[in-house]
């Protein structure tokens, strides 16, 4: 059997919190191809390849010569074409992240050639303002998204409601609070469910993304409640989360798109 072609390299390595890594994937003689903002791309590695510490022992590790691959979102802008961003969660049990997790700048791993996906920003009219619903990881298609659009000349609004259990797991929370004080028209609405367990006490709002949007905090941001007339909800993350959230909308009149009824609200199930 041929040896796998590993064809890009890890340029960049950010652990954010215990658990919570930001990389950079860069092809290796070859072009990415363009992309919409909210699609993903496919990782692999071979089963040979090392496990972080921390992870599961493995029971059964995949057939020698044969690639571990997983979608991941990509989280870079659309217009920066050097390399593909990744915000990935380490499941401890699983096959790809703890290896993953292993590796360090100028390791090699596998990209797929192909970018795939349905979740893009371009699904939602460029009249409609957009609300950008996620927990945890679920965040990284919206920083695609925000990272292509949100510098752009439409006058459309921006929000992502950011749910997570601490601080620390609020990826990219810098960069959403410069995004929030450099553009008028983006809002940035951050809570935890354990506030309790902060090591500084945590001044921020405390409980989950449905009691963001029970409170009305956007609509005071926005001087009005999103409608589904005027605006389109993005949701990804947790599926009780997504199924929550999609109940809940449904009493103000959202509906859930699909190919044969347009509707209000888009949604990634890659759980």
């Amino acid at each position: 059997m041929p040896p796998i072609e590993l064809n890009a390299i890890l340029s960049q390595r950010i652990e954010v919190a215990p658990g919570l890594l930001v990389i950079r994937v860069v092809p290796d003689g070859w072009t990415l191809p363009e992309f919409s903002p909210g699609q993903f791309a496919v990782l692999g590695l071979p089963p040979e390849a090392e496990r972080v510490e921390v992870a599961d022992r493995e029971e059964e590790p995949g057939a020698p010569g044969k690639l571990i691959r997983r979608a991941y979102s990509i989280a870079s802008s659309s217009k920066a074409r050097s390399y593909l961003e990744f915000y990935i969660t380490l499941v401890h049990s699983g096959a790809l992240s703890p290896r993953l997790f292993h590796l360090r700048p100028g390791d090699r791993l596998w990209l797929g050639r192909k970018i795939a996906g349905a979740f893009t920003l371009d699904q939602a009219p460029p009249d409609k303002d957009v609300v950008l619903v996620a927990t945890g990881t679920g965040l990284a298609p919206y920083m695609s998204m925000l990272r292509s659009e949100l510098a752009g000349s439409s006058e459309r609004r921006f929000a992502v409601l950011l749910g997570a259990r601490h601080s620390w797991d609020l990826g990219y929370h810098a960069e959403l609070v410069a995004m929030e004080q450099l553009s008028p028209r983006f809002c940035y609405l951050p809570i935890i469910s354990r506030p309790a367990e902060e090591p500084v006490p945590w001044t921020g709002r405390a409980g989950h993304v449905l009691d963001l949007w029970r409170s009305r905090e956007l609509d005071r941001e926005w001087g009005a409640p999103p409608t589904p007339e005027g605006s389109r909800i993005f949701l990804c993350g947790n599926p009780d989360m997504i199924e929550d959230m999609i109940g809940l909308l449904a009493g103000e009149g959202f509906t859930e798109h699909t190919k044969a009824a347009p509707g209000s609200i888009y949604v990634e199930r890659y759980w």
